[in-house]
Formats: structure tokens, C-alpha cells, sequence
């Protein structure tokens, strides 16, 4: 199943994504009870898909398909933050610690974007950048499970785009915390929840090879594969299930894929001008194999871009 949920005429629907089109499905319940429900109560449920509304889906408004309380982002991709190292202080080698565990950061779950929404330019920045990920989505919650355990709980899979702001990203780091207003302006997610069944055609071991890339205004800038991942979704939920909660609905994401990003080939070569940040005007599109192609346009910035004064001094004061 490729599920979904739409807006139509001032109101969130549940659906499915078949044959081009997108189909209601006709029931009261909500996207999580649908992907609880046994396998034979949902498939009979999506064979009656589309009796009230059949829409081609480059017509239909799609919303994210979930709502989440949280969303973990990973940094998963070995390649990836290799490639990052290249413009940072020491030798350009992936730190020891981050073969040890797998680290993430909170997403502003209030900011997520569907497929086709536009996203403003973030004020007060001049490197607005795209981030190649994938997600998965939990269909019911986890506490202290082994990745074994893990596996019974995911609801399905979709693409991701952590949008990004490096050059405010870069100075907030300096600090010694992760990103803040470098990355919760915005994060791109869907265009649908394709359910583990449906990737089982495309199974290795315990990840999945899905071929996956960017492209901005029909130009690809990258490609790489899910299967490099350096630890599997299910064990990326064991490790934030332990001596924690995650819920039901919530997302984990895989971080940036190698290659996924600007920030990665302006790292190789120490500027922002080639390949250029994006700006009003381009259009981001991601497709991984089986999951679809997550789209948005970027329109100009609509924030007033306020900002605060610095810190007050106190320390010279004797405070």
C-alpha cells in the first residue's frame, strides 16, 4: 500500500496512490488505524478505494502523511558526513565516536511540508541547501525493543528533504550544540508512506537497495543508494527506544545520503558559489526507488527576519 493523506475541499482525507492517481479510501479512520489494521481487513479496505474522489496526483494537495510528535534525524551515511569533514578543522577523517552509536537531532515536527507545498527561503541566510533522506514512520510506539523487536513496528517508509540553512547552521555549531534555526524552518516529507511489503522485491539483509537522487530544476546534482546505510531503520529505532518512548506516528530519519546534499560538494572545494545555494524560483526533487519523488518548489522568503540583540555580558561583571 502507498498511503497518504490529501486536503479537499478545506479538509484532510486519507488515501492511496495508485496507477497515477490519488483514491480516497472509504473509512472514518485515520492513517496509523489504517496501517494497524490486519493485512487482509486493509487490503480489502484498498480495494475499495476511489468510489467519492479519483484525482491525478499532480492535481491533488497533498499534506504530510503524518502528523508526528517528533522527528529523530540520523546521520547514518558514512560517505555523507566523510564528505562533510573535508571542510572542517583537523585531518578529514570520520570521527572514532560516530562508528560507536548513531547520534541524531530533533526536527521541529510543527514545520513539516507535502510534496508539492512551496517552501519560503529561510531569512537571514545566503546558503539555503537540500538534504537527500529517507524516513521511517512508526505505526505503533517503542520502548526498549531490540531491532529484531523493531521491525513489528514500522509502519512503512518515505523520502525526506531536511531543508538547510549552512551558513546559519555553521555558526550555531561553533557553540557546541547541534543546529537550531539552521534547520527548523522546514522539512519535506512524502509524497506517501509506502508499507514494508511492498519493498520486500528490493531487500538485502536488513536494508533495502532503493536507488535514490536529487535533482533542481531537472538537473541531477546526486544519487547514491539506501542500502549504504551504515546501521539498518530497525536498528535506528532500538537505539532511540532504549530507556525512552518513541510513539506512534513518529519519524526517524536516515540523514543525508552521500552525495545528498550542496553542502557536501562545497565542502570539496571550500566556497558556496559552484554548485550555487538554492533560491526563489528553483525546484527541488527527490526520487528513491519505491518510494516515489518528493517535490517542492522555493518561493521567496516570507518571515520579517527579525533578530535579537547579542548576549549581555556578565562574566567580566563578576556575575
Amino acid at each position: 500500500m502507498k498511503i497518504l493523506r490529501y486536503e479537499s475541499n478545506g479538509f484532510a482525507h486519507v488515501g492511496i496512490f495508485s496507477h497515477g492517481l490519488v483514491l480516497d479510501l472509504p473509512t472514518n479512520l485515520d492513517l496509523l488505524e489504517v496501517l494497524n489494521l490486519p493485512r487482509e481487513e486493509r487490503d480489502l479496505l484498498e480495494q475499495q478505494a476511489g468510489r467519492y474522489y479519483k484525482c491525478p496526483i499532480e492535481q491533488a494537495k497533498l499534506l504530510p502523511p503524518v502528523e508526528p510528535r517528533v522527528v529523530r534525524d540520523f546521520v547514518s551515511f558514512e560517505g555523507h558526513i566523510a564528505g562533510m569533514k573535508k571542510n572542517e578543522p583537523g585531518d578529514g577523517s570520520v570521527p572514532e565516536p560516530w562508528y560507536e552509536t548513531p547520534v541524531s537531532l530533533m526536527i521541529n515536527p510543527y514545520t513539516l511540508k507535502g510534496c508539492g507545498e512551496p517552501v519560503a527561503v529561510p531569512p537571514l541566510t545566503q546558503a539555503m541547501d537540500y538534504e537527500l533522506e529517507v524516513a521511517v514512520i512508526l505505526r505503533k510506539p517503542a520502548v526498549d525493543l531490540t531491532a529484531e523487536e523493531a521491525e513489528d513496528v514500522i509502519a512503512g517508509y518515505a523520502i525526506l528533504n531536511d531543508w538547510s540553512a549552512r551558513d546559519i547552521q555553521s555558526r550555531e555549531m561553533l557553540v557546541g550544540l547541534g543546529p537550531s534555526k539552521g534547520k527548523d524552518f522546514a522539512t519535506s516529507l512524502g509524497p506517501w508512506i509506502t508499507t514494508p511489503d511492498e519493498l520486500e522485491q528490493y531487500r538485502e539483509g536488513n536494508r533495502y537497495s532503493l536507488p535514490m537522487s536529487v535533482s533542481v530544476n531537472g538537473v541531477e546534482m546526486g544519487s547514491y543508494n539506501l542500502k549504504y546505510m551504515s546501521w539498518s531503520f530497525a536498528e535506528l529505532i532500538s537505539h532511540s527506544s532504549r530507556g525512552s518512548y518513541v510513539g506512534a506516528g513518529d519519524v526517524l530519519a536516515s540523514g543525508t545520503a552521500h552525495g545528498g546534499s550542496l553542502a557536501e560538494q562545497w565542502a570539496a572545494t571550500k566556497q558556496r558559489v559552484t554548485p550555487a545555494p538554492l533560491k526563489a524560483g528553483d525546484v527541488v526533487s527527490m526520487t528513491v526507488e519505491g518510494l516515489g519523488t518528493l517535490w517542492n518548489p522555493i518561493v521567496p522568503t516570507v518571515s520579517p527576519g527579525h533578530t535579537i540583540p547579542r548576549a549581555t555580558r556578565t562574566v567580566s561583571e563578576g556575575h
